[in-house]
């Protein structure tokens, strides 16, 4: 498991280098792009493990950097979508990533498929991917999987094989390239995706720009992030999918609501609060999320409790998050009700995102051929 504050002390030391490596005019800024499922409200652990780390990113950016941030919906319609809900899902996604801390004047966010960049670099990026990379990708077999509940990926049926869901991995290739992007703040889960995009690009200059070399190869950004389990099952990573509510703190719950969860929390019958991942992993989840609000170690967290119980860390706990999470909670309820500035936002995004990825896509064209 990361930890958050050496991670964050490390993304400090890095930025302070970055800054004064930026002071040389010819050292090109970074192009940081990322994106994010249109799920509608997020829970605890999607903001502790990427909204957080991406507000820092967004925050500690070098003036020569360009921070973009996508809503992709057209990655979620390789599963059956409800189209009122997915509908309404983006606008809360955007809604909550505003609330959070995502700043338009600073970073460039949008929704995928407002930019038709994204799939026109797609298929001219499956015009250079053999199936054989496509097979590879072991990420559609735990999405089928998940989606039928299915603990085992050997059991998924191939015949639910869609297209889409087995080409996604281009379309997320596009979606980093048509910006040229150097850095990819992504989890681990999602190495083998970024990898494509890798060796995509490097099939594309190999091929049509054996010289100048058009697109950079991203790296993979690893940002600090921390695991948050569930609730009620602290041997799996708390999930939206759960059928048990109280499994999960949705970043819109009530004070109440979270004060009923976290009571209602697994821990152990062991005698005193302290921090054993291993041994005690339901305490020892309560004591993450509690020093990741505060911005300390678990073990730092732990010290306090000597003498104590679960009730006194419980208790901690819940107003902790009810602190962390009660000022973007009021922002995301006002925002989710003006849908006017939610329209503008992400137009204004689009058009951001259309001017940086048009330019790639007519060198890309005369590239190739299309021009």
């Amino acid at each position: 498991m990361f930890s958050l504050v050496r991670g964050q002390r490390c993304l400090r030391r890095c930025s302070s280098t970055l800054a004064a490596v930026a002071e040389k005019k010819d050292i090109p800024g970074r192009v940081i792009f990322s994106g994010i499922q249109p799920t509608g409200i997020l829970h605890l652990g999607n903001y502790l493990g990427a909204i957080s780390n991406w507000v820092k990113l967004q925050n500690e950016a070098l003036p020569n950097d360009d921070v973009i941030f996508t809503i992709v919906g057209w990655h979620a319609l390789t599963l059956p979508q409800n189209p009122k809900e997915l509908s309404a899902s983006r606008r809360d996604m955007l809604a909550t990533l505003l609330a959070f801390g995502i700043d338009p004047s600073k970073s460039v966010v949008f929704y995928q498929e407002d930019n038709q960049c994204h799939v026109e670099l797609s298929w001219i990026l499956s015009c250079l991917t053999p199936i054989g990379k496509l097979n590879r990708m072991t990420t559609w077999k735990s999405r089928l999987a998940a989606k039928r509940n299915a603990n085992d990926e050997s059991e998924v049926d191939e015949s639910m094989l869609n297209a889409g869901l087995f080409t996604y991995p281009i379309l997320q290739a596009a979606d980093i390239l048509a910006y040229r992007a150097t850095h990819v703040p992504v989890g681990e889960d999602q190495t083998q995706h970024l990898e494509l995009s890798r060796d995509l690009a490097d099939t594309f200059n190999r091929t049509f720009d054996p010289r100048k070399r058009f697109f950079p190869l991203p790296s993979q950004l690893i940002t600090p992030t921390k695991r948050v389990l569930s609730l009620k099952d602290p041997s799996s990573k708390m999930s939206k999918s759960s059928p048990d509510v109280s499994s999960r703190i949705m970043l819109t719950d009530t004070a109440s609501q979270i004060d009923r969860k976290i009571r209602g929390a697994v821990t152990d019958s062991i005698q005193g609060v302290t921090y054993d991942p291993e041994n005690r992993p339901g305490t020892s989840n309560l004591l993450s999320i509690l020093a990741a609000c505060e911005g300390v170690e678990p073990q730092v967290a732990a010290q306090r409790y000597e003498g104590k119980g679960h009730g006194d860390l419980k208790k901690d706990v819940s107003a902790a998050l009810e602190e962390m999470l009660k000022g973007p909670r009021g922002e995301f309820e006002r925002l989710r009700n003006d849908q006017e500035y939610l329209a503008r936002v992400a137009r204004e995004g689009a058009e951001k995102a259309k001017e940086r990825s048009q330019r790639t896509m007519s060198a890309v064209r005369k590239m190739i051929g299309l021009f």
